[in-house]
């Protein structure tokens, strides 16, 4: 027997700073600190509504010492291209939607650890609508959407807390915790949480090749949890696999699910990063084709390159089909150098693996182009790294 999945609420803690202490994330269970205060430069070095770093920075804060205390207020008011929104220490239980005239946006962690700062909310797919119209579906189970492109964020995180164990009788249990579209989107140092469709890195139609990196991020999941059609570079990335107090046997679900357009040459790169679990060895796939019913001639692509793919990773076996009618090996799926027990070719046929001249056109620069989101520093690296 395996041991139970601890609360997945653990970390949503009532006061600003507690999550950075505690160091906690969706697979950890925690308590609540009673009696915190606010700190008293919420903003840190990133200026305040007293002292505002341009004329297009706005400051939020849950505890009213910023322009706004919600972030979408603080979306709302910042129309047009270019805004910074610096997020003080808190946790923002609301669904945010940035349109997609809203380019160039910034937000930012203002203390530099994501999980100081919590945007969450617990729509499920299978959530009825207030208004009565049916329920929101994927999609609209998002708690953060973004259409924009430009979209930049940095030592956030994005979370969506609806658990299965709650609806058990509920067929739709996809909980997206953020929905990407935007060309050019990049995520620095950021934390995603869930369970079922964590990150839907994607794009807002099909005929857009939408470019997304994220670098030095932590994800975790259980089904499909990196899934989308975008273009997406992961770098130095954490994926986290979780338990299933639900199910008895394996699989438990899939890390990623991509599905990449057949007309776009490049999906998903995760590139010197790592896959660990808390489930038990073996009970995770590595991936699965995604070929949705709006786009029968996608060809889903991932290359897993140079990253550790712990013993949850199922080595014999690590691709499954969604579908039959689209099997895993006609898709565009690629390894190249992985290590850790999940990465061992026990199987050939079942690890496509890659050539030195192969991986040669599977680099960040290659599919990102001329945008060069991981050159550009225009804050001081915090000590992150990464952690839950």
């Amino acid at each position: 027997m395996h041991r139970p999945a601890p609360t997945r609420r653990g970390f949503l803690l009532t006061t600003a700073g507690a999550g950075a202490a505690l160091g906690l994330g969706l697979a950890t269970a925690g308590t609540a600190v009673a009696g915190a205060r606010p700190r008293p430069r919420p903003f840190g070095r990133h200026g305040s509504p007293a002292a505002r770093r341009t004329a297009r920075t706005l400051y939020v804060d849950p505890h009213g010492r910023g322009d706004f205390t919600s972030v979408q207020a603080a979306v709302d008011a910042a129309a047009g291209d270019g805004w910074t929104l610096v997020l003080a220490p808190g946790t923002y239980r609301e669904t945010v939607s940035v349109d997609a005239d809203r380019t160039g946006a910034t937000w930012i962690g203002s203390s530099g650890d994501p999980r100081d700062v919590v945007i969450v909310y617990d729509n499920a797919a299978g959530t009825p609508k207030p208004d009565g119209s049916g329920t929101y579906g994927t999609s609209g189970s998002a708690t953060t959407t973004v259409r924009a492109d430009g979209f930049t964020a940095r030592a956030i995180t994005f979370a969506n807390d609806w658990l299965r164990a709650d609806r058990p009788d509920w067929t739709g249990t996809q909980a997206v915790a953020i929905k990407v579209m935007g060309d050019r989107s990049a995520f620095h140092d950021c934390r995603f949480l869930g369970h079922q469709d964590t990150l839907y890195a994607d794009t807002r139609d099909l005929g857009l090749f939408a470019r997304q990196y994220y670098e030095r991020c932590y994800v975790e999941g259980d089904v499909d949890f990196v899934f989308g059609r975008a273009t997406a570079v992961y770098e130095q990335c954490h994926f986290r696999t979780l338990v299933r107090p639900d199910l008895d046997a394996a699989p438990y679900g899939f890390v990623f699910a991509p599905s990449t357009a057949g007309a776009n040459p490049r999906g998903y790169l995760v590139v010197r990063g790592r896959v660990s679990s808390e489930a038990p060895d073996g009970y995770y796939k590595l991936a699965r084709p995604w070929v949705p019913s709006s786009d029968t001639s996608a060809r889903p692509m991932l290359t897993v390159r140079e990253t550790h793919l712990g013993a949850g990773i199922d080595a014999v076996a690590p691709y499954a089909n969604m579908r039959d009618a689209h099997p895993w090996q006609e898709q565009r799926f690629g390894e190249y150098r992985n290590t850790g027990p999940g990465a061992a070719v026990t199987v050939p046929e079942n690890r496509p693996q890659l050539t030195r001249a192969e991986a040669a056109a599977h680099t960040r620069e290659a599919y990102l182009g001329d945008w060069r989101p991981y050159d550009r520093q225009p804050y001081d690296r915090q000590p992150y790294g990464g952690r839950h």
